[in-house]
């Protein structure tokens, strides 16, 4: 005979005994099963709902690190325009100093509106043909 069927033997000579002391012990033991499927249950929506919120917070986390690039992508453009517009403003009023001054005017004057102070001629060279078969 094989261990298997020598216990289930035994099993089918044993009968339960049903008296107060067993019934308590089983009551006790389903008490205590109950408890840790409770207990198992509580355990897994704990997990759950601490998922859901390291995910949010993963999430956030990600969309903050987005945000601080694009911004960080914006104030280097602005710098840039920034530093543009401070050249063009130094410029600008280094054009104003040279416009206040009389003398610069005349020679702006002289040299773009062909414009002469009295008694003065202004002769006009003509263009190099070589230049102008050059620009074609």
């Amino acid at each position: 005979m094989s261990q298997n069927e020598r216990t289930n033997q035994l099993e089918q000579q044993i009968s339960s005994i049903n008296s107060e002391y067993v019934r308590s012990v089983q009551k006790k033991k389903k008490r205590q099963q109950a408890q840790r499927v409770r207990l198992y249950r509580r355990l897994a929506a704990f997990a759950v709902v601490a998922s859901l919120v390291i995910g949010f917070l993963v999430h956030s986390l990600l969309e903050s690190q987005r945000t601080l690039a694009e911004k960080k992508a914006t104030q280097i453009e602005v710098e840039q325009s920034l530093a543009e517009t401070t050249e063009e403003k130094e410029s600008l009023e280094l054009q104003i100093a040279k416009l206040n001054d009389d003398e610069y005017i005349g020679k702006l004057l002289r040299k773009d509106y062909f414009l002469s102070e009295e008694n003065e001629l202004i002769f006009t060279l003509p263009k190099d043909d070589t230049d102008e078969k050059s620009d074609e």
